[in-house]
């Protein structure tokens, strides 16, 4: 299989230095988009509104040390899930760029996602894409200035919507509402806010394909996934070669051998990274499948079979069987469900209370009387529950031991907090006793080993 070419196609012809304007096109493959675009942006917004019994339904609390995902408390301590699910996640991406390209790029990527979003935005407020290139060289003033002020409005609008949404996700996002109605944000999260709405402003808007172009580390190494049988979006150059402008109620003796590409160029007018797909496999291709649509559309005009740019593999352009099942593939799918696999268990696994238990390392001990000896220790109990309260403390070991300190911790006040506790042994002959804090609530039980010093070695 022919390596993908490390050069960039020319500006477009339509391009004004070095701008293009992306053509809104639709079809099939568009529609598609949209039902994969449109629930993931409406779950972004939605999610972080959403509460279960007084919790947040998906948040990340750094105060409180606890990840609340999809209605489950999870602690730090389970941060490996985290990664677990990033990998599982990778391993699906790998699965999906061996069998179809870069699909997540073009059909669920949230740059690509962003970019078409504001890119609407750009066609409502100044006009589709001819119209955008033509007025391009007029002066800024009048109407003109005044759209183009609205769509920058309206860019920042979406950018202020999206920031304070995913901040939402980390800070109570009602807290946030709260705040900005009573001017009373802190410093931190408006300077949060301030970061994330100018990356949002900067990608959707100004940079846009710069992103996939040079940006992104996955149109460098899709090189190594793809083969001779992945499905990209592909130009069939044996059927459209060589090009004519034709149209099918006028067709002269010089068309007749000529091939079904009219060089409309609407394939490069909707592509949002603004390559020509007619040069062959390049980086910059997202498979956004746009350029697929419309050329089905000029084929219809034309009376000829669309799929003149389709998904296909370099063996199916070259008129051979290509195999969807292969053993490449089977390897990726093969790693992604040993990932989902693990990850699934893990979650099975997870610890709804923690404990840490240290002892005090500036006494080791206090001999109250000629029999009794004490140590004193530091107790604390995290709970990630959230219809954990009450945490009852006790002690497992020999009944000569006694436990002095709060026999029930309210968790709702003293979560994550240091209490201090005392242990009293009578006549303890053991030089180094072992000895456990027992927590129990709410059907959960855990307990935590220490020891108990009664003399110097």
């Amino acid at each position: 299989m022919q390596k993908i070419p490390v050069i960039q196609d020319p500006t477009p012809p339509f391009a004004t230095d070095g701008k293009f304007h992306v053509r809104l096109t639709e079809g099939r493959f568009q529609n598609l988009r949209r039902l994969t675009s449109w629930p993931m942006i409406a779950l972004f917004f939605g999610l972080v509104w959403v509460q279960v019994d007084g919790q947040p339904f998906l948040f990340f609390s750094f105060e409180q040390r606890r990840i609340t995902l999809f209605g489950s408390a999870l602690s730090w301590h389970d941060l490996p899930l985290m990664a677990g699910l990033m990998i599982a996640g990778a391993a699906l991406l790998f699965f999906m760029a061996v069998a179809w390209g870069r699909v997540w790029c073009g059909f669920a990527c949230p740059q690509s996602i962003w970019t078409w979003l504001f890119i609407r935005i750009e066609q409502l407020a100044e006009g589709r894409a001819s119209e955008r290139s033509k007025s391009d060289h007029l002066p800024l003033r009048g109407t003109r200035l005044l759209r183009r002020v609205i769509k920058h409005l309206l860019w920042i609008l979406l950018a202020v919507l999206t920031a304070a949404t995913f901040t939402g996700y980390f800070v109570p996002i009602r807290e946030i509402v709260a705040d900005a109605v009573n001017l009373e944000m802190s410093a931190t999260v408006v300077g949060w806010l301030a970061i994330m709405e100018g990356l949002t402003y900067a990608n959707a808007g100004l940079v846009r394909e710069k992103i996939c172009l040079h940006a992104c580390p996955y149109s460098r190494f899709q090189s190594v996934m793809f083969d001779e049988n992945t499905l990209t979006v592909s130009y069939d150059a044996k059927r459209g070669e060589p090009r004519a402008n034709r149209r099918h109620s006028n067709k002269n003796s010089a068309d007749k051998n000529s091939g079904d590409c009219v060089d409309c160029g609407i394939c490069v007018q909707v592509c949002p990274t603004g390559i020509d797909i007619r040069n062959g496999l390049q980086a910059a291709c997202i498979d956004c499948a746009a350029c697929i649509d419309a050329c089905d559309t000029v084929m219809d005009r034309i009376n000829r079979p669309g799929g003149l740019i389709r998904f296909a593999s370099e063996r199916q352009l070259e008129g051979k069987q290509s195999p969807f099942l292969r053993p490449r593939l089977a390897g990726y799918a093969a790693v992604t469900l040993c990932a989902i696999s693990a990850v699934i268990y893990g979650f099975t696994d997870t610890k709804g209370l923690l404990v840490e238990v240290r002892r005090d390392r500036t006494v080791l001990f206090t001999q109250l009387d000629q029999n009794t000896v004490c140590n004193n220790y530091r107790v604390k109990v995290e709970g990630f529950a959230s219809d954990q309260e009450l945490i009852k403390v006790s002690l497992s070991g020999n009944p000569q031991f006694t436990l002095n300190g709060p026999e029930i911790i309210k968790l709702s006040d003293n979560n994550s907090a240091w209490l201090p506790y005392r242990i009293c042994g009578s006549n303890v002959d053991e030089i180094n006793a072992k000895l456990a804090f027992v927590f129990t609530g709410n059907g959960i039980s855990t307990s935590k080993e220490t020891t108990f010093l009664s003399k110097l070695i």
